[in-house]
């Protein structure tokens, strides 16, 4: 049974059109199987492999894991709000918006329970 870590993997590596093969050799894998069991759930890649992924897939390890639906920060900057044209950033820094992330992801988690 399919993880959301398995479901955002394959996800992404058809989003860039790659296949197994190729995400393998872009992760230094010397086999496609450990993609194929990665998607599947049957094994959980280390940490290294997935940091690897983030950085091939442009995305943070929040969203890979499952725990943010957001990509990337780009993406964040697009989020859009009820009584307004967007998300005014500027003149915020990477970090500034990562925390502004953490806390989207908090607030929505709040209104869940």
């Amino acid at each position: 049974m399919k993880n959301i870590l398995g479901k955002r993997i394959e996800l992404e590596r058809l989003r860039l059109g790659l296949n197994q093969i190729e995400l393998a050799k872009r992760l230094n894998l010397s086999s496609s199987a450990s993609i194929s069991q990665y998607e599947k759930g049957d094994r959980v890649p280390s940490d290294d492999i997935k940091l690897k992924m983030c950085e091939i897939f442009n995305c943070s390890l929040d969203y890979l894991l499952g725990k943010s639906d957001i990509r990337n920060i780009e993406e964040l900057q697009n989020v859009k709000f009820a009584n307004s044209n967007g998300l005014d950033t500027e003149g915020l820094d990477k970090e500034d918006l990562e925390e502004l992330q953490r806390q989207i992801e908090y607030m929505k988690k709040l209104k869940k329970k």
